[in-house]
């Protein structure tokens, strides 16, 4: 284990030292490039700026509005037919949509239940499974200026619907 982190602690160096030999070699002015790249991520940082806000803005709204609850209990009926599980509900309606509001979702299922309980290995599941669909489209499309996400949209969709089914699927078959 001591190995594993003494690697782990010298592959990033390492790979800093790999490209500055490399840059070294070819003749490239380092640091100019250094500081080239380091402005075109700034200018790519201040044009997706208005997309995070919106973004950031409208999952506070959807967090603080309670409706995530009124969706879950309008779902409820459905729920209980097929045997979803109701707790990693609020987890599977954001995890589309936010990392973070995900991943503090998924804390609390493991805190209240346990990280080895079912709910837990549900949650650590569709949390490896799924993306941040929308915040992944709006960045990436925001890039590089597309304008048309529609089916783009529906495909990511309906892939984060059948890693999160799936997810429920076979950790209720293996545990």
């Amino acid at each position: 284990m001591k190995l594993m982190n003494f690697i782990s602690n010298l592959a990033m160096p390492f790979v800093i030292l790999v490209v500055i030999i490399y840059g070294v070699f070819q003749k490239n002015k380092i640091f100019d490039d250094f500081l080239e790249g380091a402005k075109e991520g700034l200018e790519i940082v201040l044009s997706i700026f208005p997309t995070l806000v919106g973004l950031f803005v409208a999952i506070g709204a959807l967090r603080s509005s309670g409706i995530l609850n009124i969706i879950i209990n309008f779902m409820l009926p459905i729920l209980n037919i097929i045997n979803f599980p109701t707790e990693v509900m609020p987890l599977a309606i954001l995890r589309p949509i936010s990392g973070s509001s995900s991943i503090a979702i998924a804390t609390d299922i493991m805190k209240n239940y346990g990280v080895d309980s079912s709910l837990g290995i549900i949650a650590s599941t569709i949390m490896g499974s799924t993306e941040t669909t929308l915040y992944t489209i709006a960045i990436y499309t925001s890039c590089v200026k597309i304008k048309k996400t529609r089916f783009v949209l529906a495909a990511a969709l309906i892939a984060d619907f059948v890693g999160i089914v799936t997810s429920v699927v076979i950790c209720r078959i293996l545990t």
